[in-house]
């Protein structure tokens, strides 16, 4: 596939219609100028995924290169508040697999169980009321085999969906709970959350079908998808499981290779799906650090009083 140029960036698609390898940013100005940043959201809008090879970005300018795209989520305190950060700035989330202390995570603790559920199709945060717009995970440490990133297409897998199914789609407001993707993901251990686990996390409502950034239609979808608001627990996890297989289709998913630290790599939460492969965690480092901008858009809040149009008979019948 020939390169595609976007103002000052060189585009090199990974996939025919996602994804790809952008050149021509000095990440060691960072802060960018803004002529720079609206390339780089203009490329984003048509790839939804973008990857950086050699950025040579440290823990502080990778927040600060976030923050230009809007303001950041802090990470989330699972294990209580008095639960020490491994890195220095609040804004960066741990998707590795080390302790404080450097050491692995150890195999059947919580935590080892609970980075089980990043295995699954999900979309960063939509567990969150005010969701996510962009990830950037910014590689520290990578295994020599396997621990891959696997994106899906979710706007060209809306575009070949049925007119009728369309229809059927349109109205429809999920409810999205980060606990109800752990329970898929280790049901014995994820069986019983914890009482502080539920008050940091609670259920999150948004409408299944969606306009991106770029004037397309998609589906806001994701393994933390529980149930159709008005519908039967049964009857949403039909249709929850059915868009999750038809989004990753072999032709919708296409898989980003970590090669070595500095590498950046750049998604839209509203237009993609993504999952972690595995790797040997038990033997080998994966130092992952994530920061997690929050929507800006008509659809960033969400539907946040779906629970009392439930009670009121106001979302579409089952």
């Amino acid at each position: 596939m020939e390169p595609i140029k976007i103002g000052s960036l060189t585009c090199k698609p990974l996939h025919p219609t996602f994804v790809a390898e952008i050149s021509g940013v000095d990440f060691s100005q960072v802060p960018l100028p803004q002529n720079v940043i609206d390339d780089l959201v203009a490329a984003q809008n048509r790839f939804a995924i973008t990857v950086y090879r050699d950025t040579g970005l440290d823990d502080a300018r990778h927040v600060k290169f976030s923050q230009q795209l809007n303001e950041c989520e802090l990470c989330p305190k699972f294990g209580g508040p008095a639960q020490p950060d491994r890195f220095s700035d609040p804004h960066l989330f741990d998707a590795g697999n080390m302790n404080l202390d450097g050491t692995l995570i150890q195999k059947d603790t919580r935590r080892w169980w609970y980075n089980k559920g990043n295995a699954l199709w999900h979309t960063d945060s939509s567990f969150n009321q005010h969701r996510s717009k962009y990830s950037l995970l910014l590689a520290h440490l990578v295994p020599q085999e396997g621990g891959d990133t696997q994106f899906a297409d979710v706007r060209s897998a809306y575009d070949d969906l049925p007119q009728e199914k369309k229809d059927e789609l349109e109205d429809l407001v999920i409810e999205h709970d980060l606990w109800w993707s752990r329970q898929i993901a280790a049901p014995e251990e994820f069986k019983n959350v914890t009482q502080h686990e539920k008050n940091a996390k609670q259920p999150a409502y948004h409408k299944l079908v969606q306009v991106g950034p770029d004037g397309r239609k998609t589906m806001f979808i994701a393994a933390h998808a529980k149930r159709v608001m008005g519908w039967s627990q049964e009857k949403s996890t039909k249709l929850i499981n059915e868009l999750l297989a038809h989004c990753t289709q072999p032709k919708y998913t296409v898989a980003v290779k970590w090669y070595h630290p500095g590498q950046l790599v750049w998604w839209d939460n509203r237009i993609s799906m993504h999952r972690a492969t595995p790797f040997s965690d038990q033997m080998e480092k994966r130092d992952m650090r994530r920061t997690t901008v929050f929507d800006d858009g008509p659809d960033a809040y969400g539907v946040p009083d779906a629970p009392q149009m439930e009670l009121g008979g106001s979302l579409p019948p089952a």
